[in-house]
């Protein structure tokens, strides 16, 4: 199948509730409408995950995330222009998310993905798009698509084709806590 009709598919299923297995600008991720409560539930569901952990998103360019946080911090901004590896921000004051996809504060993690095919696929869902490992929740996390489990790739509603076939170990991203005041707290580096 070609990038293009992959893309159209995977947006046709979020748009339908449904959740996608998919290659991101880190590891594969589990993925869905991050605006759909139902949708974000049943991905809680296939991690076998607590609905406590917060999820994060991503979006293909730095002006969406306004989108999705209340007030975005002027560092923000440079921080998502010059990260030069994959960097997830968790904003204050998240809004216009499913209500169960941020954390108990209300903030939301956020990342503007580089990496063409991710960054197409949010381009062109026009929303942010859920983005956890593609693993049940405490087992490691898969470096390439050949190390998901099937059980995850059963239980979801599509299968990017896309990328499938590299060999090359992702690795999660940078997470850093961006206070309203500019205050940074590194998560994970």
């Amino acid at each position: 199948m070609n990038y293009e009709e992959d893309i159209k598919r995977a947006v046709e299923v979020m748009r339908k509730g449904g959740v996608i297995l998919y290659p991101t600008d880190t590891i594969w991720g589990i993925g869905c409408d991050a605006t759909n409560e139902e949708a974000v539930r049943r991905v809680y569901e296939i991690k076998k995950r607590s609905d406590s952990k917060a999820l994060i998103c991503l979006v293909d360019s730095p002006d969406r995330v306004q989108r999705y946080v209340k007030e975005v911090p002027d560092v923000a901004w440079d921080l998502m222009d010059l990260a030069d590896t994959p960097l997830t921000i968790i904003f204050d004051g998240a809004k216009n998310l499913a209500s169960n996809l941020l954390a108990e504060d209300g903030s939301v993690g956020i990342r503007v993905t580089h990496e063409e095919f991710s960054r197409q696929l949010c381009y062109r869902f026009q929303k942010a798009i859920v983005s956890t490992s593609a693993n049940i929740s405490g087992e490691p996390s898969a470096a390439c698509f050949d190390e998901i489990s099937d059980e995850i790739k059963n239980a979801v509603d599509y299968i990017v084709e896309n990328r499938r076939g590299e060999k090359k170990p992702g690795h999660s991203s940078s997470i850093i806590k961006l206070g309203v005041d500019g205050e940074i707290k590194i998560i994970r580096k």
